[in-house]
């Protein structure tokens, strides 16, 4: 019996534009995937026991796109389960939803699950990389910032130079708290591209515009959080916001979470993740104004993570 556990995540800024090598700040959430991997005695193939809570609906709309991920992964892992049978099963204390890196975490745990099973001796950034193999049925072209948060951990600024997948740790004087809340849409992340593709083509202009501004939000971002200047971090979360709402990446109910969140006193608040749907970060130090946010939103019959950036 092979296991393998994976961190979610939580994107502070540059979710959508990381392939067109935007800077992205992401950070691990301490809520995992874990994955059990079996050999059956008997049997061709494998059979899937996903026992992760979800958000309703979510695991049946990505259904397909699991199996196809699955099936990818040991094709890629060289792990022929017509010879060996597997039982695969996942569980943890990740909610399955769109926005916190689930599918990342679902490669991950998976790849961990199989290198302990088969006694692969796989590294650390060999891990990763299968992960990201992984990531391919449920994003078309994945980044690789989610299987990497959720791979190696902490608070990172990930960043495609010239096509080489680049990340660093970002180093906090002390974690701050967060609240996520599921607008209770899953958003289909692999059609997103097209959809930014034609941002692209309607106005080439004001998109590169807008990727230059999100670029520079980036790096001041990062300075911001060295310096633990909250107050600016949560600025540049909300005025990234702005941006994302404008080209239509947000969602009715994420925008209503985040002023209900602002309106309460968090330093700022966004969408994470893809967009449309999802989760909303809205920052929020301190276990009471956390406590206090999280508590009103569950109030309105929407599920929360509660949450911190920054931890190891």
């Amino acid at each position: 019996m092979g296991k393998g556990t994976a961190f979610g995540k939580t994107i502070l800024i540059g979710d959508q534009f990381v392939l067109e090598e935007v800077p992205a700040i992401v950070s691990s959430i301490p809520f995992e995937t874990q994955c059990v991997v079996e050999r059956l005695g008997q049997g061709e193939g494998w059979i899937l026991e996903d026992n992760r809570t979800e958000v309703p609906g979510y695991k049946d709309k990505k259904k397909h796109q699991q199996i196809e991920s699955i099936n990818h992964t040991l094709e890629v892992m060289n792990i022929d389960a017509k010879k060996n049978p597997l039982k695969i099963t996942f569980g943890g204390s990740l909610l399955a939803g769109s926005g916190v890196g689930a599918s990342a975490a679902h490669s991950v745990s998976l790849v961990r699950a199989l290198n302990d099973e088969f006694e692969l001796g796989l590294s650390i950034d060999e891990i990763n990389h299968f992960g990201w193999e992984g990531e391919f049925a449920y994003h078309g072209t994945p980044s690789g910032v989610d299987n990497t948060a959720s791979t190696y951990g902490g608070l990172i600024l990930y960043h495609i130079k010239k096509g080489e997948k680049t990340w660093e740790r970002i180093n906090l004087k002390e974690p701050v708290e967060v609240v996520l809340g599921n607008s209770g849409i899953t958003a289909d992340t692999s059609k997103l591209d097209a959809y930014t593709d034609k941002l692209r083509e309607d106005d080439p202009e004001l998109y590169k515009n807008r990727l230059q501004t999100i670029t520079d939000q980036a790096f001041e971002m990062k300075k911001a959080l060295e310096d633990y200047d909250l107050e600016k971090v949560g600025k540049i979360m909300t005025a990234n916001h702005e941006i994302l709402i404008d080209m239509d990446l947000s969602h009715e109910i994420l925008i209503k979470l985040c002023n209900m969140a602002l309106d309460m006193g968090a330093l700022g608040a966004k969408v994470t993740g893809g967009g449309r749907g999802g989760y909303m970060n809205a920052l929020t130090p301190g276990k009471v104004l956390q406590e206090k946010i999280a508590s009103a939103m569950e109030k309105e019959g929407y599920k929360v993570i509660r949450a911190a950036i920054g931890e190891s």
